[in-house]
C-alpha cells in the first residue's frame, strides 16, 4: 500500500468525504479522488460505499483502515525519531496551551526566547481541547491535567490558585454572596460541562444550586471579559484576578489549587529547538512567585 494513498485514504474514512478529506489535506479535491481510485485499483477491492450521507467504509475498507493507521503511526514515531537528533537551534516548534496561559507565562517566555534564538519559529494553539502529541498536533502542551501515556515527558511547573471575582460594579449593584447559601441571588459565569465537569457546578468549592448561569464560556479570557463586563460571579486565576483594576475578589481566604504541567513528546525531549521552548516555559514558572494561598 502507498503510503501517500493510504494517507488520504485515512482522511476520507475519518472525515467521511473528499472535499472534507481534501481541505483537511490541504490538496484538491480531484486529487483525493484520483489517489483513492489508484488505491482501490492496486487492492483490487472497493473501500467505500458511495452514498448521499458521504463515503462509507466498506469491509475491505476497514481492514484498509487498520494497516493504514499502523502505516501513519510508523510515520510518526519515524518523523518524531528524527527529529530527536536535530541539534539546530531552529525551525519550527508547535506549541499548545489555554488563552489564558499563553497571555500570561508563555507569551512574556517566548518573547525572551525569541531574542536569543530568532530563527526558532513558534506555532502557538490556544485552545480547552487536549492537543494530541502522539499524532504532532503540537510538539509541546502546558496543561492542568497530567497526561499518563508512557510516550509522554511531563514536568510539574507551578502549583497557582484560583479565587472567586466579580466586577466593583457588580458588587456594588448586588452585593456579596453568602458563605454556604449556593450563590442564590447571584449571577454566575461558569464553564460548561464539557470542558470542566466540576467547575459547572461549583465556583471555589461553593455550589452554585441556587444560582442563576448568565453565561456559559470556554475560555479563560473570555471569562475575564464576561467578568469585567459585570455578567456576575466567576471563577479566574488569582494572578489574573487580583491584576485586574476592575475586579473584586469575593471572599479571599477561599481558594482552589490547580497544577501546571508541560508535557512533550519523549521522541522529542532532545530536539535541541523544543529543548530550548521548553526550557523558557519553565524558567517562566520559575520566576513567578505564585500569591498565598
Amino acid at each position: 500500500m502507498d503510503w501517500d494513498n493510504a494517507r488520504i485514504f485515512l482522511a476520507i474514512y475519518r472525515v467521511g468525504t473528499l472535499r472534507g478529506a481534501a481541505e483537511h489535506l490541504e490538496i484538491d479535491q480531484a486529487t483525493v479522488g484520483r489517489r483513492l481510485a489508484a488505491l482501490e485499483k492496486s487492492l483490487g477491492a472497493r473501500l467505500f460505499l458511495r452514498t448521499p450521507g458521504g463515503y462509507v467504509p466498506t469491509p475491505a475498507g476497514e481492514l484498509a483502515a487498520t494497516a493504514a493507521s499502523q502505516m501513519e503511526q510508523g510515520a510518526e514515531q519515524l518523523q518524531r525519531q528524527m527529529q530527536g537528533i536535530d541539534e539546530r537551534l531552529c525551525g519550527v516548534v508547535r506549541l499548545a496551551a489555554t488563552d489564558i496561559t499563553a497571555r500570561h507565562f508563555l507569551l512574556p517566555a517566548l518573547k525572551r526566547l525569541r531574542e536569543s534564538h530568532p530563527t526558532i519559529k513558534v506555532v502557538l494553539t490556544t485552545s480547552t481541547q487536549l492537543s494530541n502529541l502522539t499524532k504532532r498536533e503540537a510538539d509541546i502542551a502546558v496543561r492542568t491535567v497530567r497526561p499518563d501515556a508512557p510516550d509522554l515527558i511531563t514536568r510539574h511547573l507551578k502549583r497557582l490558585h484560583k479565587g472567586m471575582y466579580a466586577s466593583k460594579a457588580y458588587v456594588k449593584k448586588r452585593g456579596r454572596p453568602e458563605s454556604g447559601s449556593g450563590l442564590k441571588g447571584h449571577d454566575v459565569v461558569i464553564y460548561p460541562y464539557s470542558i470542566s465537569p466540576n467547575k459547572s457546578e461549583q465556583i471555589c468549592g461553593e455550589s452554585i444550586v441556587h444560582a442563576n448561569v448568565a453565561m456559559e464560556v470556554s475560555t479563560g479570557l473570555v471569562m475575564y471579559d464576561c467578568l469585567q463586563a459585570g455578567f456576575g460571579i466567576g471563577e479566574l486565576p488569582i494572578h489574573v484576578g487580583d491584576a485586574a483594576s476592575g475586579l473584586v475578589r469575593i471572599w479571599p481566604e477561599r481558594a482552589t489549587p490547580y497544577d501546571m504541567w508541560l508535557v512533550l513528546h519523549s521522541d522529542l525531549n532532545r530536539t535541541a529547538r523544543v529543548r530550548a521552548v521548553a526550557d523558557a516555559i519553565i524558567a517562566a514558572y520559575e520566576a513567578y512567585e505564585p500569591h498565598p494561598a
